[in-house]
């Protein structure tokens, strides 16, 4: 599972799944499914890469459709795609930026038609851009992290709810940075704890009808979002993610999707309003 990851930068974000060294990997070939989502259909923001990718994965080999809404990676979206109609289920991938409400209803929208209707909804999207100094991060960054991050997931989740019903599920990837904190990552942080305070109060507001709002809050993951916002401002802190954690690594995407099919299924029927950590063992408070 340990891999070295050397230097590295990527110009652009979210990043490209593709130019990674090592590719990351997003799904074990021993993962078995059972069928624990099979008839369900789901809608996965930032599904074309990363922890997404993994979801989406994960989600089709136990058995369920699975919309995919990417900003601009087609390459990275149509592999995705691939991937999913290999476990035997759905797939269906739309292009468009969260940050618009207009994307985000045709997004939940187009899932609906294509499959029939809409069962979970996984918040995933994300932008984050490093800074050391507050002084240095401008409006435009700002609002860009508050647009994405934030009102990004409060979009697709009010454009999900007259298609959710009981037994539903809504997951928001969190960050170990809304417990810990992060110098350099002071709007990132922000929006993730944000987040929290989101997928608290909609748990409470929904659990009358039986819908159930979670969260999973991610350590150091090997993803494109990593060399596209650290690698600009210092390659090697790339190279190094992940070292400080207790298991002295960064993770895989494969180590993130069981934690949300856990959230999606059944299993979890007695959960919400809580956040699930998959940190490398990192400590957290609150």
């Amino acid at each position: 599972m340990a891999q070295s990851i050397p230097p590295q930068s990527q110009d652009h974000q979210p990043g490209v799944e593709r130019l990674l060294q090592p590719q990351a990997e997003h799904i074990r070939a021993d993962y078995r499914g059972s069928g624990k989502l099979k008839g369900r259909r789901a809608l996965i923001t930032g599904g074309d890469s990363g922890i997404g990718r993994a979801v989406a994965l994960h989600f089709a080999r136990e058995g369920a459709d699975v919309a995919i809404l990417y900003l601009e990676e087609k390459e990275d979206a149509q592999e995705t795609v691939r991937l999913v109609e290999a476990e035997g289920t759905k797939a269906l991938a739309i292009q468009g930026d969260v940050s618009s409400s207009e994307v985000c209803n045709t997004a939940v929208a187009r899932t609906v038609e294509a499959f029939g209707g809409l069962d979970i909804v996984v918040n995933n999207a994300g932008v984050q851009y490093v800074s050391e100094d507050l002084a240095d991060i401008t409006d435009a960054t700002w609002q860009r992290h508050m647009d994405v991050n934030i009102n990004g997931y409060f979009y697709i989740a009010r454009a999900a709810l007259p298609h959710l019903g009981k037994g539903s599920a809504i997951i928001n990837t969190s960050s170990i940075n809304a417990f810990a904190g992060n110098k350099a990552l002071v709007a990132y942080t922000t929006t993730k704890a944000a987040e929290l305070g989101f997928m608290r109060a909609l748990a409470l507001q929904l659990a009358d009808r039986g819908i159930r709002v979670n969260a999973v809050a991610p350590g150091p993951i090997w993803t494109p979002l990593q060399p596209a916002s650290w690698g600009p401002v210092d390659p090697q802190a790339v190279a190094d993610l992940g070292k400080d954690t207790p298991l002295g690594r960064i993770g895989q995407p494969s180590e993130m999707g069981p934690a949300y099919v856990y959230l999606a299924s059944a299993d979890a029927s007695y959960v919400t309003g809580q956040t699930v950590h998959v940190n490398g063992g990192m400590i957290v408070n609150g």
